[in-house]
């Protein structure tokens, strides 16, 4: 049975979601990942104020859409981050507060427990998300890194997320890491270490995205075979590397989209992402949950992208054979 194919509201924020659901539900789509703490899912409204969750399911039934995971980056990633005033633009007034660092992060991590709660009571048991990361600054090391602070670096993390994953444990919800650059997990290596600094429980997997692996010169299919038992949920989303010889990796400090870019986001199928073996390895360790499509790409039109990329989807994913290929030649 093909997998449901979900749009991420992230960056449709700026619709009501009446109006985007009845887009997405024009196009053809089974679902949406809503993101919080915004007009498509608010938590604290969810958990306090009577009503809202009923008016927030009531558009989705109208439209015939599912919900199988709720999007938590923004507020995520003020957890374990140096705190700058970056991070006043992404986050609710309340937990930006007065701007003091740790202020921030305390903050952030009770309303990543209200997710959780609110989560649960939308009958939604999956929650994607980031956990920013105290180290992700230390990555080139140089002036020399003290390496002890890299690993009290990841001590940093579990102490701040063992706390966060009990409430989702005790509300049966799963938080899935978007495994991304400035995070505490973005390869092989440090999703390995992440895991295992919190113990491998079992409450903290993964929500894989090819899309932040190409860039990085990593195997995608490589990646779902090696983590197959904390693959949670699953992002659609496509890159593209731009190197010339004269163009950086590192991207130059410059905005996605602009020409001198060493790579950048594209709408699904018009990148370098070997989507046919996503598809082969999410069939091969048993992947039965939604396909949700990210979209990001600076030079296409969004409403145009999205149709795209689920056509694009919809013709890429395929059920695994349940016969041997040439079970017809063989003789009873």
């Amino acid at each position: 049975m093909a997998r449901p194919i979900t749009l991420f509201t992230g960056q449709w924020g700026d619709l009501p979601l009446e109006e985007l659901a009845a887009k997405v539900s024009r196009w053809g789509f089974d679902g949406l990942e809503l993101a919080s703490s915004g007009q498509h899912f608010d938590e604290v409204r969810i958990l306090n104020e009577p009503g809202y969750a009923e008016s927030l399911r009531a558009i989705l039934d109208k439209y015939n859409l599912k919900v199988y995971a709720i999007g938590a980056h923004l507020i995520g990633q003020a957890t374990c981050d140096p705190i700058d005033p970056r991070h006043k633009n992404i986050l609710p007034a309340e937990v930006w507060g007065d701007g003091e660092q740790e202020g921030v992060r305390k903050r952030a991590a009770e309303r990543m427990k209200d997710i959780a709660r609110a989560a649960a009571k939308f009958g939604v048991d999956r929650v994607t998300g980031f956990t920013g990361s105290s180290v992700w600054h230390m990555l080139y090391s140089f002036p020399p890194n003290d390496f002890a602070e890299i690993e009290r670096g990841y001590a940093d993390f579990a102490q701040r997320w063992n706390p966060i994953i009990d409430v989702f444990d005790q509300e049966g919800v799963k938080f899935a890491l978007e495994v991304h650059p400035t995070e505490i997990a973005y390869d092989f290596v440090t999703t390995r270490k992440t895991l295992d600094a919190i113990n491998n429980r079992p409450g903290f997997g993964i929500n894989f995205d090819p899309s932040h692996l190409v860039p990085q010169f990593l195997d995608s299919a490589t990646f779902l075979a090696e983590f197959a038992e904390r693959i949670y949920h699953v992002h659609v989303k496509d890159s593209k590397r731009h190197l010339n010889g004269r163009r950086s990796i590192l991207a130059s400090h410059l905005n996605f989209g602009e020409a001198e870019r060493g790579w950048d986001f594209v709408s699904p199928g018009h990148g370098d992402v070997d989507f046919e073996s996503i598809i082969r390895t999410l069939n091969r360790i048993g992947y039965q949950g939604p396909l949700s499509i990210e979209w990001e790409d600076s030079g296409m039109d969004r409403e145009y992208g999205a149709q795209d990329a689920l056509a694009f989807v919809r013709r890429s994913d395929f059920a695994p054979s349940n016969v041997a290929f040439d079970a017809a030649f063989s003789k009873k």
